[in-house]
Parts: structure tokens; C-alpha cells; sequence
């Protein structure tokens, strides 16, 4: 298959199961809100060595929240075991303490739920009011009062669905990959974790020479080593590749972000190859072929 030019591998992209939380950030205003959400979300690209996944779904206008006010939703992404502790902790240390923030569940729907008793840091201070037909807890601070709920609803997700952007050189493959990232940022449900959205260290599954390491460089998609390991991926041609790996409500969202991804990616000149990474069903149960995403 090619589009633009660009041929797609018939391949497809290994995912894995997880459990996500959505998170609606709202504050005095757009900025003050992405800060909170920017840092609630650190530290967590990717489960090999991160606690947990998250990242920014969406910004939010006042029409979209239970306050009224601009937000950003944001998910977090973790075991079922480790969720709960991701979510308190992440809102306590980076939401509670932002300006002018409050925090609301953002499915609503969900079959099960987690509590997130922040309350607690009112010291007896703390009081129940509703806003927007929701019960939240008020917290009297500092800079005034934080509002928050604190149930939030989990569903089961799908992280780890992937594809490459190869390219003539590091710049058009960078640009291919920056374009998919804006394309899928319109995806609702979806995330893409890594800085930027765009990943340049892409890994296997374990290590060949290094028994200790759970996952390590995955030398077939290394343009350096193209004439160095027998059954190089790099097609003749191609100098980089960056990865996009998304996280998801469902499989049907992560496919519907891969297609707009690669359907950015391919139109950026010096774009020439698109694959994706799968390891035979070590790393999880989705197979998101890229041709029926396409």
C-alpha cells in the first residue's frame, strides 16, 4: 500500500491492555490549567521505567466543564493496581497546588470508580458544596478555596499502539512525526505520552546482551546499524525514524489515531517509509493492523 507516495508496511502494531482515568483540570484560565496539567502529567512516557502513562487529551472551553471555566482534560494510564495511587498523588502534588485550579471526574459513565479523598488536607476546614450538579469537596487555602471532586471513573484502555515515521533525513522524518502528533491531538480518547508526542529511542522487549534490562534499543529499526545486524527494518534510503506511540480509551480510538497520524505523517516531504513495532505477542493482546487502520 502507499499513500502520498509513502509506502505503509503491512504490519501492525503490538498493544497492550490498561486501565485509564480521566482528569478535567479547570482554572482562571487556559494557561494556568495546562500548567497543572503539564505537570500532573511528568515523569510518565512510558510504563518500562515510569509509574504510569498520562498525558494531555484536550484543552477544554467553559461550555465543557463543570465549572464553567477553561480545562484541560487529561489521562493517566496504570495498572488497576497502581492507578488509584497515581491518580492521588499526581493531583495532590501537582493540582492542589497550582493557582486557581479545580478538579472533576471526566467519565462519568464508568462502570467503576476510584476515591481520591484529598478533603483530608483541609484539616477539618473542608466542606461539601455542588457545582454543576456534581457533589465536590472545598478546601480552604492560601490563594482561596480548591474545589474538587473525588470519585473518578476507570475503564479498561488500550496502550502501545505505535507506528513509525521513516525518513530521507532526520528533519523530514522529525516534521512527519510532529505533523501526526497535531493530527491525533483532534482524536478524542487519546494520548500520546512521550515529549512532544514523538519518541527517538524506541525499544524491544528485553535486551539480547544484558539479561537485567526489561527493555532495550530495538537495533532492526536503528538507521546506524542498517548494515551492521542481519535482519535490519531500515529500508535503503532512510536515515531516521521516530516512533508515535498512543494510549487510549479503547482500541477503536488508538486505531482511529494511528490513521490520522500516518495520514499526517505521509504528507510531509522526504517521509518514505511508515511501519510499526510488534514483538509475536510478548508485549500484549491488540493487534491494530496499519492497511485496516488506513
Amino acid at each position: 500500500m502507499e499513500i502520498n507516495g509513502v509506502t505503509i508496511d503491512n504490519t501492525y502494531a503490538e498493544a497492550f491492555p490498561t486501565w485509564v482515568c480521566r482528569v478535567i483540570i479547570t482554572a482562571v484560565n487556559k494557561e494556568w490549567a495546562k500548567k497543572a496539567a503539564t505537570e500532573a502529567t511528568g515523569f510518565a512516557t512510558s510504563a518500562i521505567g515510569c509509574p504510569c502513562e498520562a498525558g494531555i487529551e484536550c484543552e477544554l472551553d467553559g461550555s465543557q466543564t463543570p465549572d464553567g471555566r477553561p480545562g484541560v482534560a487529561i489521562l493517566i494510564c496504570a495498572s488497576k493496581k497502581k492507578l488509584k495511587e497515581q491518580v492521588v498523588e499526581r493531583l495532590a502534588e501537582c493540582v492542589l497546588t497550582a493557582p486557581t485550579t479545580a478538579v472533576f471526574n471526566g467519565i462519568t459513565n464508568a462502570e467503576e470508580k476510584i476515591p481520591v479523598k484529598l478533603h483530608f488536607f483541609g484539616d477539618g476546614h473542608e466542606y461539601q458544596k455542588e457545582v454543576g450538579g456534581r457533589k465536590c469537596w472545598v478546601i480552604p487555602i492560601m490563594e482561596g478555596e480548591y474545589v474538587g471532586e473525588e470519585e473518578f471513573g476507570i475503564v479498561k484502555g488500550v496502550a502501545g499502539g505505535n507506528f513509525f515515521v521513516m525518513g530521507e533525513n532526520q528533519m523530514a522524518a522529525l516534521m512527519g512525526a510532529q505533523a501526526a502528533v497535531e493530527a491525533i491531538d483532534g482524536v478524542a480518547g487519546t494520548i500520546t505520552s512521550f515529549p512532544g508526542g514523538v519518541v527517538a529511542s524506541g525499544s524491544k522487549v528485553g535486551s539480547l546482551k544484558y539479561k537485567f534490562m526489561p527493555a532495550s534499543t530495538n537495533e532492526k529499526y536503528c538507521p546506524t546499524l542498517r548494515e551492521k545486524v542481519a535482519d535490519s527494518k531500515i529500508p535503503a534510503g532512510v536515515k531516521a525514524v521516530y516512533e508515535i506511540v498512543i494510549d487510549g480509551v479503547d482500541e477503536k480510538s488508538v486505531a482511529a489515531a494511528m490513521a490520522a497520524g500516518i495520514k499526517a505523517a505521509v504528507t510531509v516531504p522526504g517521509v518514505k517509509f511508515i511501519s510499526a513495532g510488534n514483538f509475536g505477542g510478548t508485549l500484549g493482546p491488540f493487534k491494530i493492523e496499519l492497511h485496516k487502520v488506513l
